[in-house]
């Protein structure tokens, strides 16, 4: 099963990022954009407070960001939320007895290692203002 646990981080700060009116930043209203209980985004606001992309006032609807949009990365929001170190598991105990058995492990251990790479450079590449650019293209 796919984490969404990115996109709906990235659909939050999105949101925060676009709302001028900070009252309106509740965590039903947000919940009602990301489609999912406000417990969800409770929990993951949590999170990206403690990753320091975020802040609020206790007692006062809204939110505000830490960081600006042009300086967060896509890289910084997926470490955030603690993102799975790897994107593809390798299953265990191939049959040694097997000529593909005895090598799979670490012949896929090096391609998932360049794609892991490739993914973090990405990731590193794009911003949230990249996002919020095309949000507003569309």
């Amino acid at each position: 099963m796919v984490n969404s646990r990115f996109s709906v981080a990235i659909h939050i700060l999105s949101l925060i990022a676009t709302t001028s009116d900070k009252s309106q930043l509740t965590s039903d209203f947000i919940a009602g954009s990301v489609n999912t209980n406000p417990v969800v985004v409770r929990r993951m606001i949590g999170v990206l407070k403690k990753a320091g992309l975020l802040t609020s006032q206790p007692g006062i609807a809204g939110y505000d960001l830490l960081v600006e949009p042009k300086d967060l990365t896509l890289l910084a929001i997926y470490h955030a939320i603690d993102g799975p170190e790897q994107l593809f598991a390798i299953h265990d105990e191939p049959n040694p007895a097997c000529t593909v058995g005895q090598k799979i492990q670490h012949t896929l251990e090096g391609v998932y290692t360049s794609i892991w790479n490739a993914m973090e450079e990405q990731l590193q590449a794009q911003t949230l203002q990249d996002v919020l650019d095309q949000l507003r293209l569309n």
